[in-house]
């Protein structure tokens, strides 16, 4: 991994997901997941927004999970289903 992608990896642990849209079409696995995820938190708790960094945790996710999963963020987040927001 190069400086710059460490960079990126690690701004989008500290930020925050909110999902935009509940849909899940087209969106491969680790995308519902994201989707799901975010889904539960808003029936169960009423918020829209979660920590990626708890994310991450609750799921389980390392190594090359883990970039699939930060993948499936930025891919999410190109077809306007969630917004990452920064610290």
């Amino acid at each position: 991994m190069t400086k710059q992608a460490k960079q990126e990896a690690q701004r989008l642990i500290k930020a925050i997901a909110v999902l935009l849209r509940n849909t899940t079409w087209k969106c491969g696995r680790v995308e519902r997941l994201v989707v799901n995820y975010l889904r539960t938190q808003l029936q169960r708790r009423g918020r829209t927004q979660t920590p990626v960094n708890d994310m991450l945790q609750q799921l389980g996710l390392s190594g090359k999970q883990k970039n699939e999963f930060l993948d499936a963020l930025k891919r999410l987040e190109k077809r306007r289903i969630i917004k990452i927001e920064g610290f």
